[in-house]
């Protein structure tokens, strides 16, 4: 009788432990969903404002300007801050995922890496 219960319990477990494997979701298949940019900004010579940069994974050539531009007039855009790139990314759809900043010299130029829906 005791083995039975333990042999029942045993084959539950298993079969408990098998179907909450089922619904797990691979990590890697939900990246697939996703197309990514990074934001690169630098601080403007003797401003409070922040140039930015966009890297999309894209092919490159060597002088080519990755800076965001207006849409309308085809300048420079210049933000206040990061943040305020990141408002104007996340109005077409960006998720931020995650910040950091490298030093070099006396400027800090900051990377923000974003996530949109395909």
């Amino acid at each position: 009788m005791k083995n039975s219960f333990f042999l029942m319990t045993l084959i539950l477990i298993v079969l408990i432990g098998k179907t909450a494997q089922a619904q797990n979701m691979d990590p890697a298949s939900d990246s697939v969903n996703y197309v990514y940019c990074q934001l690169v900004g630098t601080q403007r010579f003797l401003s409070t404002k922040v140039i930015v940069r966009v890297d999309f994974g894209q092919e490159r050539k060597f002088f080519q300007d990755t800076r965001m531009r207006d849409e309308k007039t085809g300048d420079v855009q210049a933000f206040n801050s990061m943040v305020d790139a990141l408002n104007y990314m996340g109005e077409s759809g960006w998720e931020f995922v995650q910040a950091y900043v490298v030093t070099m010299g006396n400027q800090n130029v900051y990377h923000w890496l974003l996530k949109k829906r395909k």
